[in-house]
């Protein structure tokens, strides 16, 4: 049954390995994504956010629970199934290299115009789309004879962005999309993300940084050793932490409360948070 949302994912079970050596990744994980809403996906290394990812990306099936994609239950679906799901382009992956999504022989120009092609789009058609969406991501049309090895990280992680985008999709996830840029960049990227949410896109932002996702998601949702332990509204989750893991996290958000952090990087994400 359809619920309206992008995505519902209820009571989800990973498991890794055979008898003894069988080990329980996540455990009875529930998360929703409405349409046009912003969610951050928030633990430390091992918690299980690439592997919850993972899963709603078909690339790993649950022991248990459901998943629903855009009302379509893929929680058993079969490789021909998640293929033409993709072919549809409800859903789209960023990764956190932008290097491994983008292919090192083609041009900003082909990389962007290739999926529009695929899915029968003119090229005259193709070519507005790549230009509007290129202006989205803030890049210089300039930009488009280069290959990814002549562009910078924040250049190159917003060809990524603006690629995943240019099908429209209805879900975007993005695997870490900051964490290996600097602060200009990343303060920049992370801009970008937030005008994101008035084109409609869902959008799941995965982060070991709580400062990172703190002025970009509507929610923030905190999985820790496989569970979720806190889903709330981002201001609340900021200021009124519940769980104590997520305390920590707040207290140790560098982008949030260290002195030593980058000051432009600080001011630019409080003011996003809007605290």
């Amino acid at each position: 049954m359809s619920t309206g949302n992008v995505l519902d994912v209820t009571d989800l079970e990973v498991h890794y390995g055979l008898g003894r050596k069988r080990n329980r990744v996540l455990n009875g994980v529930s998360l929703s994504v409405a349409p046009g809403e912003t969610v951050g996906l928030i633990g430390e290394t091992g918690s299980g956010k690439s592997t919850l990812a993972r899963a709603v990306l078909g690339l790993v099936r649950g022991s248990a629970g459901t998943i629903l994609i855009d009302g379509q239950d893929v929680s058993r679906a079969k490789p021909r199934e998640w293929q033409a799901l993709r072919r549809r382009g409800v859903i789209q992956y960023v990764f956190q290299d932008p290097l491994r999504s983008l292919d090192p022989d083609l041009t900003v120009l082909q990389s962007l115009t290739e999926p529009l092609l695929i899915r029968g789009i003119g090229k005259s058609e193709a070519a507005g789309l790549v230009d509007e969406y290129l202006d989205r991501v803030r890049l210089d049309h300039d930009l488009l004879r280069r290959l990814p090895g002549e562009l910078s990280g924040g250049q190159r992680q917003r060809v990524a962005v603006a690629r995943s985008l240019v099908i429209e999709p209805k879900l975007i996830i993005l695997d870490e999309p900051v964490s290996a840029l600097d602060s200009a960049n990343r303060v920049q990227v992370l801009a970008i993300l937030k005008q994101l949410r008035d084109t409609g896109v869902s959008l799941i932002f995965i982060s070991h940084d709580l400062g990172s996702v703190a002025g970009v998601a509507d929610r923030i949702a905190v999985l820790y050793e496989g569970e979720l332990v806190e889903v709330g509204a981002a201001r609340d989750v900021i200021k009124r932490p519940q769980h104590p893991y997520t305390r920590l996290l707040v207290s140790s958000a560098p982008t949030l409360r260290s002195a030593s952090a980058d000051r432009t990087e600080r001011a630019a994400l409080r003011d996003l948070l809007n605290v």
